[in-house]
Parts: structure tokens; sequence; C-alpha cells
């Protein structure tokens, strides 16, 4: 049998799973296709780093080397140091012998627990199996049904205040950045007045960067944003990427914490040392460190003073529980943060649950820019069409780790005030920076491979499409202009007759995007990593609702497939929903995209009537699935997840039975009618169990045969398709 890899992960996709990939089973098999799981999951690796479980991701990237590779990669939680603490605690009490995390390691052994901790943080899995650069775009039925359908953009009011605020000047990553491209393989050191950091294995034509972020422009940045809310009645968001820049992040972050709540840091200084506060933990942790202290209520409550101030007021991730931004940096994660606030009208929630406007606080000007002119477009032209706008598609580039800033061992918190040195093994120094102690200082790195297939990629996606694309580079970034050489000498290899092909910088860029957007044009924008995550959210949020039903397409350098299912940013609150009443609003069309997909690229290797068959069938199944709004419901008492699973099953079946391929039909067509017949059952089954709360046995583990039982409630549906 052929096999599809499908990624066991985490949260509501993982969910998901339990009651899709039975009846995905069912079907693929019957043309030969197995689906197998590969546990990829946060508690699957924090297993398998302390030798308890088979190590599947690393399984799983060495197949991305081969031409055979098929893997289908849900959204994974790109975990912060506050939730691998978490998932530690559940898996101990589930009866798992592993230690916990040592924040601050004092012997050798403790740090050797951090270190193999340390490798489930933040962006850990996609490193390894993206060895490939990205194809990600709203597939057509799925744009004209958000058109025909479309869902709430909330008006910004005229003469809005709301803005972007992010560093200017030589303080940031982006004014202190340096660039050179390696020319030959080499081992390559990086050092702090001469005591090495780091020594890594730089290949032939890669493009080294360095750069830093001035911690002392950094505080003063936020005070002067501060200072500004509180001028113009703005309410004050930060918005950072503490997951997958798992190293710079968390840093900003605890220096926001620590500015905005300054007077309340001041105070008790001594206290928070005694308990070993971490304030690049966020008030989650704090809370829990200061718990039975003798100053506990006192602290709570100078803290609780200062959110309830007139000015500046504090966003709140949910001001029904009174959780400030600063609850844990995995709260405010940029590309799920930002659409929001441009959906909202420019607005984040106030402790009342008012929507307010906002300035919305992103220090690294690197992609501070792209929403700084998101924001700047919609006070000036007012908030988008949905019937009318068109897309952005992206071609980004991000196969063999490149450009993952900040969630790599090449990030580091400077001990000591002095000189960063990037040196050649000849002793030649390539770059040096001059820094202060808590300064953080970041080496990015880009291969020659990938940012060929980058151009080839674009080449034939620009003419596939007939639309324009455009490389996000700036030719003022140290960066871009390393690549800018590359890509145009890369572009001269192909045929670009007749193709529309511009090099922009990210604001001239995104006014071009987004001009043409509002004209109901499309746009392809080619980009490196970082801005690949912010655009691939941000405009299907605003196009499409949710960026989950993006089809995103990984063509592996090897041959292989990755195929994507979307984000899940929303996915702890879907969760936190079907805890408590049952019901899974987890919108699975990114899996159905990626699964039609999957079956095409095995079609395209293996000619196969009942493979072509089959998935001529889930293109019918999915188009059905989207005609007829089957999407979940986001309330209580409405079909969820688990009956559009149902639907897509019904359509399916329906069109394999009515399809040319004469051994399916006959296969198919008395599962197609029983599914039919018993639709009202078995939406019954399925609906009696919504206002009731579930126990699955975990959040970060859950128990298989729990959650099963808990997404596959319909006995009838279950026969169904199990006889198949």
């Amino acid at each position: 049998m052929s096999k599809i890899i499908w990624s066991k992960i985490d949260e509501a996709p993982a969910l998901a799973t339990y009651s899709l990939l039975p009846i995905v089973n069912a079907f693929t098999k019957a043309a030969g296709v197995e689906v197998v799981l590969s546990d990829i999951s946060l508690a699957g690796r924090v297993l398998a780093a302390m030798g308890l479980a088979e190590d599947e991701l690393s399984k799983l990237g060495e197949l991305c080397l081969k031409p055979e590779a098929n893997i289908i990669k849900l959204p994974n939680i790109s975990a912060s140091a506050g939730q691998l603490k978490d998932c530690i605690a559940e898996l101990q009490a589930q009866g798992y012998d592993i230690p916990n995390y040592p924040e601050n390691p004092q012997t050798e052994e403790e740090k050797a627990i951090q270190a193999k901790y340390s490798a489930c943080l933040g962006s850990a899995v996609n490193p390894v199996l993206r060895e490939g650069n990205s194809d990600r775009r709203a597939a057509v039925a799925v744009k004209n049904f958000a058109k025909k359908n479309p869902h709430k953009l909330r008006a910004f009011s005229e003469n809005s205040k709301a803005y972007v605020a992010h560093m200017q000047g030589k303080g940031d990553f982006y004014g202190n950045e340096k660039s050179v491209t390696v020319a030959k393989d080499q081992k390559v050191t990086i050092a702090l007045n001469g005591k090495e950091l780091k020594t890594i294995n730089a290949v032939a034509d890669e493009v080294l960067d360095g750069t830093f972020m001035s911690v002392k422009a950094l505080r003063a940045f936020y005070k002067q944003t501060i200072e500004d809310a509180k001028a113009k009645g703005l309410i004050w968001s930060v918005h950072l990427k503490a997951t997958m820049m798992k190293i710079s992040d968390p840093i900003m972050f605890g220096h926001a914490f620590e500015i905005f709540f300054a007077d309340v840091f001041a105070q008790y200084a001594d206290v928070f040392k005694e308990v070993g506060v971490n304030s690049n933990m966020g008030m989650s942790d704090l809370e829990k460190k200061i718990k039975g202290h003798a100053k506990e209520a006192e602290i709570k409550a100078a803290f609780q003073a200062v959110v309830n101030a007139d000015a500046p007021k504090i966003a709140m991730v949910d001001s029904d529980k009174g959780t400030t931004n600063f609850n844990a940096p995995n709260d405010i994660i940029i590309d799920a943060s930002m659409p929001v606030v441009v959906r909202e009208g420019g607005k984040q929630w106030d402790r009342t649950g008012a929507a307010l406007e906002t300035v919305a606080v992103i220090p690294d000007s690197t992609y501070g820019m792209f929403h700084a002119e998101m924001v700047a477009d919609c006070v000036k032209h007012g908030q988008y069409d949905v019937t009318t706008m068109g897309t952005m598609q992206n071609i980004g580039l991000m196969a063999q780790k490149a450009e993952e800033y900040g969630s790599h061992p090449t990030t580091f918190e400077l001990a000591e005030p002095g000189t960063v040195t990037v040196t050649a093994e000849d002793g030649t120094v390539m770059m040096s920076f001059e820094c202060e102690a808590g300064d953080i200082w970041r080496m990015s790195r880009v291969k020659d491979i990938p940012i060929r297939d980058w151009v080839r990629l674009t080449v034939e996606r620009t003419r596939i499409e007939g639309i324009p694309a455009i490389f996000w580079l700036d030719e003022k970034r140290a960066h871009d202009a390393e690549l800018i050489k590359k890509v145009k000498a890369y572009l001269a290899d192909f045929d670009t007759t007749g193709l529309d092909i511009q090099f922009m910088n990210i604001t001239d860029a995104t006014r071009f995007t987004n001009t043409r957007i509002r004209e109901g044009k499309n746009t392809i924008a080619v980009t490196g990593n970082v801005l690949r995550d912010h655009l691939t959210d941000m405009y299907p949020i605003l196009e499409l609702g949710t960026s989950a039903k993006m089809l995103s397409i990984v063509p592996l350098l090897a041959g292989g497939g990755l195929y994507e299912t979307g984000a899940g940013g929303s996915a702890p609150k879907h969760v936190e929903q079907f805890l408590n009443e049952g019901h899974l609003r987890w919108d699975s069309l990114g899996e159905f995209l990626a699964l039609a997909e999957s079956l095409r690229f095995l079609g395209n290797k293996h000619a196969d009537a009942k493979l072509t068959a089959l998935t001529a069938a889930l293109d019918v199944a999915n188009n059905s699935y989207l005609d007829n709004s089957k999407e979940p419901g986001r309330k209580v008492g409405e079909p969820d997840n688990k009956a559009s699973h149902f639907y897509v099953a019904q359509y399916w079946a329906k069109a394999l039975a009515e399809g040319s391929n004469a051994e399916l039909a006959a296969k198919f067509a008395p599962v197609a009618k029983a599914l039919i017949e018993n639709e009202d059952k078995i939406m019954s089954e399925l609906m009696a169990v919504e206002g009731k709360p579930q126990n699955i046995g975990g959040y970060f583990h859950p128990n298989d045969a729990l959650a099963e039982k808990a997404m596959r409630p319909s006995a009838t549906l279950n026969a169904i398709i199990d006889s198949i």
C-alpha cells in the first residue's frame, strides 16, 4: 500500500483527528492508500526527549529527505516555557517518571535536562520537516465561498487613532543587521569578547546575518509608546512571537512586562528575587511563584491597581477572566493577534470587555513595518470588503531552516558588554558588533539551494497564475541586499518573458498588494520565512475568516510533498469549549484540502484509476461541503466538527458511487445510501452530546480511548464507516 503520514499533534486539530482519521482510512484503503499516524505532539516530543517514546519527529525529518515522502502536517504547538512546564506536569500526573524543567540549572545534571527539554521549545517541528519552500494560497472554491458568504469585518471609525508602533533607527534588529555570503564550506565562530558562543558549519554560498536588539533602546521604546498611549487615549497592546522565536521574543516580552508595571517591579524587587520570578514568563508564572508568600495579596493588588488605571489601559487576552496581555508570552502570538486588530477595526478589548482603539506595539521593525502599513491602510481607506477583495498568494523561502529567527541556537542574551564577532575559519572577522550587557544578539542563515528553489517556484507559480509576483526585499536591509543579488542572478536561468516580477521593500509591497486587493485583483507575495508567517495569517483571516482554510503546499527539495493544514492560533479556546460543552468548532477544511493534494501527489507518481477516482470524488465532496455550508458552528447546539466530518464522508461516498470507476462505485454505493438514509439518526446522535462536559484524560496527552469516544459518539456512523 502507498502511505500517507498524518501528524498526531496537539489541541483542537488533534481532537478532530480522532473523528476524521477513521473516515479517511476507510476511504483511502479502497484505493490502496494507508494513512498512518506519526506522533509529533508536544507530549510526544517530551517523552521522546526523555527516552520514553520513539523520536517520531526525527524519523519524519529523515523521510522528508526522500522522494517518497508524503506528509499531512497539522498545526502543532510551538511551545513556550510555560506550556512545556504544564505539559511536563500533566505527564508526571499520568505516571511518567520525568524530571521537572529546570529554569535556572545549577548542576551539570540540570543543564543536561534543560538541554533535552529545550529541544521541545518553540518552532521545534517546522525546521525539521520544512525541507522545501512554501506555496500558500486560497483554493478557488474556498475563496468564492468566502465572497458569497462573507464573515464580519468591523469598520474602522472615522479619524481612527489606531496605529502600529515599531522601533526606528539603530536600536533594533533591522537597524543593526550585517550580512555576508560565505565563499566556501567552513567553520564559522561567534564569540563575545573572544569567548566562543557558538561554532557553526557554514556551507558555500550560504547567507549569514548577524544583528542585535539594544535592550536600552527597547526599554526606552516601550516607555515612549506607553506615554503616547496615555496622551492619545489608546489601549496599549504588545505583539510578539515568543513561541517560534523562543529565545529573543520571551526576553522582549519580559522587558515590556517590567516597563508597564515598573513601579510594582521596583517596589517588590526583593520579593521577586527571593521567589525566583522570571518576568519573561509573564503574570501567570509570577502568580505561581508568589503563591503562599506573606505579601501575595498585596502584590496582586498592586498589579491590579495598574490594570484598573485609566491611562493607559492594557489590552486583555480574556476580559471575563481578567487575563491581561501579560499573562503569558504564548498568549500574544503576533500572527494571530494582529489580524484580530485589523479585523476588529483597529481595536482590542479592555478589562471591561469594551473594544477600544489600540497602539499595537511591535518592537522589531523587520516585520513591524508590514503590520504598520496594514493598519495605516485601513485607517486611510476603511475596512476591506470580503465580497469583492482579491487574494494574496505567497511563495515563502523556508527550506532547510531558512531565516528561523530566534528559534535556533544562534540567538544569545549577552552576559557582558563588548564586541560580538563572527569569524571565518582562517581568522578573518566577517562581522562585528559593539553591544551592551543584556542585548539580544542573533544570527540567521539561509542556504543557496533553497534560494534557487524559491526563485524556480516563483517563476512557475507566476506563469500559472498570470498575476504580478513581488519579491518583498528591501535593498536598505543588509540581509535582503544579499538575497536581491542572488535572486536576480537566478532569475536569469529561467524564461520570464511576459511575467510581471518586481522587487519592493515591505511598505511598498504591502501598499501595492493592498491596492490590488481592494480592486479585486490577485497578487503573489514572495517573501522570506518570517514574513511568510505573518502574511499567510493576516490575509487569509481577512479574506476567508481563518488561515486554517489556506491551501499550504510544500514541494520538498528531494521530490516528496508536505501538506500543511493551516494555523492553530485559536485552538486552545476550541479545546476549552469542547471540554466544557462537548462542542468542537475547529474547521477541518484545511485537512480535507491537504488530503486531496496529498492524494493528487500520489496520483501523479502512480497512474492508478482508483486513486484518480478517489481524488476526484474528494474534490467533489470538498466543493459540496462549501456549497452546502457544512462548516462547524461556533456555538453549542449547532453542528460541530464531528458533523462536518460526517457530511464530507456522505458527499465523498456519493461522488464515488456516481463516479466512473465501476469497482469503487459498487463498493461505495451502499455506503452512500446508508449515510444518506441515516442522516437524521446520525445527526441526532452527534447532537446528543452537545452541552455536556467531556473528559479526555489530558490536555497535552489525552487518553486515546476517552478522546475517541468523545469524538465518535454516533454508533450509527461508526458502524457504517467501520464496515467499509
